[in-house]
């Protein structure tokens, strides 16, 4: 099925080029409400800040240059990249810059706590070998300085509190908490002391906050598998007592594919030959792949939300916005009647809670990155990053295209000045236009997949024959074909389906007709550089010395589900297929809302939807009976009404791809049907299991 699925995409995007970028995911619904994730590509480690009307996010970046960046919104659902805390890596070491076989893939900058206090902000994070750094700056813009703490201090929050002190919470397991100098010196020596001791069950990725006099700690715990906890304190010094906030919350996302080095056999960066393997595929586990680390916010509404970061497969760890709603003093995720679960599409901030679309969208939807670029401008568009600092003289953007210089390397994880960002889900088509005039002899160039195990497309340059080469390093597999590029250009293309963990390159020489090449390649999710999938554009000499340049040009991103204002089937008639089951329901003429077998197509398996506003909406058979809940939803309590208002009210939960869950506004639960005791529908579903088919996700056919 997924290799189907990758093959209808291709042969509906190879025919013709990709044009500029049209629709760009959102999670905005434009109707009032948002649909989770807030990105469809990486951002891991996020926290949120809420200065005023503003509201401000940072996030990891791990190796990548500019680092540590800054997303603004003003609703938490549409948010826009306004700023990076440094351009390059300040440290002199090779390893910042990927010289003489050295390099930090997998460190750098990552878990950031983001502040403002003194009247200015503070960003503070870990550099591998470093030690606790701070970036401040009066202005979110930036100029940004920076504070090297040192100290053995990461994946901290950090409070101020009302007396002016500063205190950084730190450690996984035994909690510490350290008082900060607050010139941004350096810890204040003698200070730190354990809070929570091992054996509680708290983990790490800390984020500190104090609220109406009472101290609050949000951790995230990976033993077994994912948990997020609340630990509270009237004393930022403890005792402490704690609770699970969240857990299994995975949107019905399970665990992907890590990537697996053979036993004994240690990983050399971008080594050709490495006995790579993906580990094994547990649909049914949550794994660590469960809404987790992140921060929490008050939003100018007074409502409370979360925003944890939840891995999506080879894309990488991304945000969910989660509402939260307090239970006997605690933060729980979730609302009420259903805490400890989120739903995956709900309303904004700001909109009026008497539902049924009362309220309008603050902002007009948009994505937070502008991810094509014809490289006509001055400068790099933000949402490009370097991979590693790079060299800038060897690099430049002249004549409307971006020109990289070859430096030796014997593979792409070496290759220097390579330029990054990040794939986008769930489905897309990256194409970019290569110049190979002023390749030299051992310069290779193209688009790649810099992630572990690695793969390209690109042009190979030998003497003066020029080859086409499709490089995938999990199986070490090279294919040649002969290129003959009479008006010296090439398009090479990369086809993503990246929640089905899958990608295939492409290439075109005349930019209309495209061929693949290699095959759909599987792709993971890895703790080596600890990134998702990222396109690469790359240009290095396989012979030791300084080869000649490689010119890009008109970058450009499709993404042929972004636009999702056709995926609640308003005005069709559809069966409802149990994705558990496989089995369409039916509306029994006893009463019940049970299910039927696969070829019956009577009208008591035919639905329609009333639009109720705002994404809620009433199930209607065709038969003329509204779906109605009564009592408290379980098994049985799923029958029917001739009045459309007494008809059960609905919020529509996107899963794509025609999947869909309904989540009632009465109980916050979600209607499902068990595939295993034979009950009939009942509304006491608390969500999606990781492989949907726990009895609650649908799916519609017209």
């Amino acid at each position: 099925m997924r290799h189907h699925i990758l093959s209808i995409l291709a042969t509906l995007l190879l025919a013709t080029g990709v044009q500029a970028q049209t629709a760009s995911w959102t999670a905005d619904n434009g109707n009032g409400t948002f649909t989770n994730p807030l990105f469809y590509d990486e951002f891991s480690d996020p926290d949120i800040l809420r200065v005023g009307d503003d509201y401000y996010l940072a996030g990891t970046t791990m190796h990548s240059v500019p680092g540590l960046v800054i997303l603004h919104s003003k609703d938490l659902v549409n948010w826009e990249n306004i700023s990076y805390c440094f351009d390059r890596f300040d440290f002199p070491e090779d390893r910042f810059s990927l010289k003489n076989h050295e390099e930090i893939y997998g460190q750098g900058v990552w878990a950031p706590c983001i502040r403002h206090a003194n009247g200015q902000f503070y960003v503070y994070t870990n550099i591998n070998g470093k030690g606790l750094q701070c970036y401040t700056s009066k202005d979110i813009h930036g100029p940004w300085v920076h504070h090297n703490m040192k100290g053995n201090i990461y994946d901290l929050g950090v409070l101020f509190d009302d007396d002016g002190k500063v205190y950084a919470i730190h450690g996984y397991g035994e909690v510490k908490c350290t008082e900060l100098e607050p010139d941004m010196s350096g810890p204040k020596e003698g200070t730190t002391k354990t809070i929570i001791p091992e054996g509680s069950g708290v983990g790490e990725g800390h984020h500190i906050y104090k609220i109406d006099g009472m101290y609050y700690l949000i951790s995230t715990d990976y033993r077994p598998n994912g948990r997020t906890l609340c630990s509270r304190s009237k004393s930022i010094w403890g005792p402490y007592e704690t609770r699970v906030i969240t857990a299994d919350e995975t949107y019905g996302y399970h665990a992907a594919s890590l990537t697996q080095v053979p036993r004994g056999e240690k990983y050399r960066i971008g080594h050709d030959g490495t006995k790579f393997a993906l580990g094994p595929l547990d649909k049914d586990a949550t794994a660590c792949t469960n809404a987790h680390q992140g921060g929490i916010v008050q939003a100018t509404d007074g409502s409370w939300w979360a925003l944890f970061m939840q891995d999506f497969h080879s894309i990488g760890r991304t945000v969910c916005l989660m509402p939260m709603t307090w239970e006997d003093g605690w933060p729980m995720v979730g609302l009420k009647g259903n805490l400890g679960r989120a739903p995956r599409t709900w309303f904004k901030p700001g909109t009026a809670m008497g539902y049924y679309g009362i309220g309008q969208p603050s902002e007009k939807p948009h994505a937070p990155y502008v991810r094509s670029d014809n490289f006509d401008g001055k400068t790099l568009g933000r949402v490009w990053q370097w991979n590693h600092n790079p060299d800038d003289k060897m690099w430049s953007l002249k004549g409307g295209k971006l020109r990289l210089t070859a430096m030796p390397a014997e593979q792409l994880m070496w290759a220097r000045n390579t330029l990054t960002q990040r794939v986008i889900g769930p489905k897309s088509i990256t194409t970019v236009e290569l110049s190979v005039k002023g390749l030299k002899d051992g310069d290779v160039a193209g688009l790649g997949n810099i992630n572990v195990p690695c793969s390209w497309v690109g042009i190979v340059k030998n003497g003066k024959a020029l080859t086409l080469r499709c490089f995938e390093q999990l199986t070490n597999d090279t294919i040649d074909t002969e290129a003959s590029l009479p008006a010296g250009k090439i398009w090479l293309r990369c086809i993503g389906d990246y929640d089905n963990d899958q990608a295939q390159y492409a290439y075109s020489t005349d930019g209309v007709t495209y061929k693949t090449v290699g095959r759909m390649m599987p792709l993971s999710y890895q703790l080596i550089t600890f990134q998702g999938s990222r396109h690469a554009l790359f240009a290095f000499n396989t012979k030791g010395v300084k080869g000649g340049s490689a010119e890009f040009d008109n970058f450009t991103v499709e993404e042929p589900m972004a636009d999702r204002s056709g995926n609640i089937p308003f005005g069709k008639t559809f069966r409802i297929i149990n994705m558990a089951t496989g089995r369409p329901a039916v509306c029994d003429p006893h009463g019940l809302l049970y299910d039927t077998h696969a070829n019956d197509r009577s009208e008591r398996t035919q639905f329609q939807l009333i639009d109720r506003g705002a994404g809620t909406v009433s199930l209607k058979c065709v038969d003329g009976r509204y779906v109605k809940v009564y009592g408290d939803g379980l098994p049985g309590d799923v029958r029917f009404t001739t009045n459309p208002k007494e008809a059960e009210v609905f919020v529509w939960q996107d899963y794509l791809d025609h999947q869909f869950m309904l989540l009632s506004m009465r109980n916050h639960r979600y209607i499902g049907k068990s595939p295993t005791t034979g009950s009939p529908y009942s509304m006491d579903f608390a969500g999606p299991d990781p492989a949907r088919r726990n009895g609650a996700v649908l799916k519609w056919e017209e």
